[in-house]
């Protein structure tokens, strides 16, 4: 296994990593966002305010998502399995 295609590997598992992690993340901002906008606009200083809707939004986004991210990690394992036969040799 040369340098080269360790670091592939760890780019490609990278570019995964972030593909997977961008909907929740990115819904979570999302809402957040708005609610602090929210609390601005009327003065509403609760901490639970903003939790809530994230967690909504969190979950909302992995159960939409969830398919697409189930099949981007497993055709990356798939493809990885793949390739030991041409890492070892």
């Amino acid at each position: 296994m040369t340098p080269e295609m360790v670091i592939d590997v760890g780019k490609e598992a990278g570019e995964i990593v972030v593909l997977m992690a961008a909907p929740p993340l990115l819904a979570g901002l999302v809402v957040g966002l708005i609610v602090s906008l929210f609390q601005t606009a009327t003065s509403i200083q609760e901490m639970t305010l903003t939790f809530i809707p994230k967690l909504l939004a969190v979950g909302a986004a992995l159960v939409l998502g969830g398919h697409w991210m189930l099949s981007l990690i497993t055709d990356y394992i798939i493809r990885l399995y793949h390739s030991i036969p041409n890492m070892i040799g």
